[in-house]
């Protein structure tokens, strides 16, 4: 069974950081490609950020360019976003999620999803 399980959300005032994790389980990840991906009440789910398990490559909404940083573990199985300087228009729920092949900057074609972890900044 395949899972995507975030966690590091929380709470956080203006300026402030945060770290999300995305742990992957169930399956063989190499030919994928891992992004974060946000949604704010009443909006659209919005790309965030992408890697490659089998690359260096790194991909990032232009929201967010300069402010996060994602990476990863491969022997962990394990994604990060690093956020930092956050403003109140980055609250959301983060998802984490996998899709064979290419990026997207879709949520379509994302295969599997995690359950979401909240992030909340204050003005």
């Amino acid at each position: 069974q395949v899972q995507l399980v975030e966690s590091g959300g929380g709470l956080v005032q203006a300026g402030g950081s945060l770290r999300l994790t995305c742990v992957a389980s169930g399956r063989t990840f190499d030919s994928y490609a891992m992004a974060w991906f946000r949604q704010a009440p009443g909006k659209e789910r919005e790309f965030v950020a992408a890697i490659y398990w089998s690359t260096t490559g790194t991909y990032y909404a232009d929201s967010v360019k300069g402010r996060f940083t994602i990476s990863k573990d491969n022997a962990k199985n394990t994604i990060y976003l690093q956020m930092n300087s956050l403003k109140p228009e980055d609250t959301a729920v983060y998802y984490c999620a996998g899709k064979f092949g290419w990026y997207s900057r879709s949520p379509d074609g994302y295969r599997y999803w995690g359950q979401g972890t909240q992030v909340t900044v204050s003005s």
